[in-house]
């Protein structure tokens, strides 16, 4: 079940979100008014009609202001940060000017697991975890433009923070999933849709993690809501094969031309993995290879209920 967020604790702060327009940036921004903060949003253009839907949003009314301003304009969004109790920067690049800085001075950046996970170097037995980093000449090398510019900008985000003695800490997700508040399709939902639109016929043999868009905007909120919250803060629900990613969607929208295995194009219905692991392991109780632990013989309905 998702967090509760009904309690209003942020009544009386307000707060920044910068590039507020954007995927995760309008779940922040429709999560923060929930818990009853005021909210300044900074945009490009607050009357283009790709942001009407923050004023849409429940509270927006009375505690949200969008504010015009551009990441290279400082003077604009000093404006914006200016009396906030914490800033939320979704957006890239790295602010430099030593004058931007919220009362409080506490920054919370949205960086990327792409600015943890790439580097040939690092044994595939090594645990992928907060003190990783992508390697930048290895970004470099293979044209991985993103994870080399998240990579880049959070050093810099770094860097800038203990200059200035900022309080930062970074949430780093993975691949972000859920329902578009805005109304254009974003990098990582577009993943999804090249699956179901026809875009492709086959997907990569690669591993990635998978996380709700509105897990990461409470998570923003509680690492702001946290005085101990520090660092930087991994957000993944699970890692999936892509053949897991289709054949999930397969199972739930048949009706599209979802990529699948050549195979299956002859009728075949492949046994799920789950039973072919229960019915491994029962083969090997019964033929003797394993013994059966008591508390497995009375459970074994329930087990199977599971399975099949």
């Amino acid at each position: 079940m998702p967090a509760d967020t009904s309690s209003l604790s942020g009544q009386g702060q307000t707060v920044c979100v910068t590039g507020a327009g954007g995927f995760i940036a309008s779940w922040i921004v429709k999560l923060l008014l929930e818990k009853g903060y005021s909210v300044k949003g900074t945009v490009r253009n607050p009357a283009d009609p790709k942001n009407s839907h923050l004023m849409e949003l429940e509270g927006a009314q009375e505690r949200l202001t969008l504010c015009k301003a551009d990441l290279l304009d400082y003077e604009s969004l000093q404006e914006a940060i200016q009396g906030c109790d914490g800033v939320f920067h979704t957006a890239s690049p790295v602010i430099e000017d030593p004058q931007l800085r919220p009362k409080s001075d506490e920054w919370f950046l949205t960086s990327s697991i792409g600015a943890v996970y790439m580097d040939p170097k690092r044994s595939p037995d090594v645990i992928v975890d907060e003190s990783c980093w992508s390697d930048l000449e290895y970004c470099k090398n293979t044209k991985n433009l993103y994870c080399y510019g998240k990579t880049v900008a959070e050093q810099g985000a770094w860097d800038l923070a203990k200059k200035k003695g900022v309080d930062l800490v970074v949430v780093n997700p993975v691949v972000v999933l859920g329902p578009l508040l805005q109304p254009t399709v974003n990098a990582t939902t577009m993943h999804i849709l090249k699956y179901l639109n026809g875009a492709v016929k086959t997907y990569a043999n690669a591993v990635q993690g998978y996380v709700h868009v509105r897990d990461v905007a409470l998570a923003h909120i509680v690492v702001f809501e946290t005085p101990s919250a520090y660092g930087r803060y991994i957000c993944s629900e699970r890692m999936l094969h892509r053949g897991e990613v289709v054949e999930i969607l397969a199972k739930f929208f048949p009706e599209y031309p979802i990529p699948h295995q050549k195979i299956k194009d002859l009728g075949i219905e492949f046994i799920p993995v789950k039973q072919c692991l229960y019915e491994t392991v029962k083969s090997l109780q019964e033929s003797g290879h394993l013994p059966i632990p008591k508390l497995a013989e009375d459970s074994v309905k329930t087990h199977q209920g599971l399975i099949y």
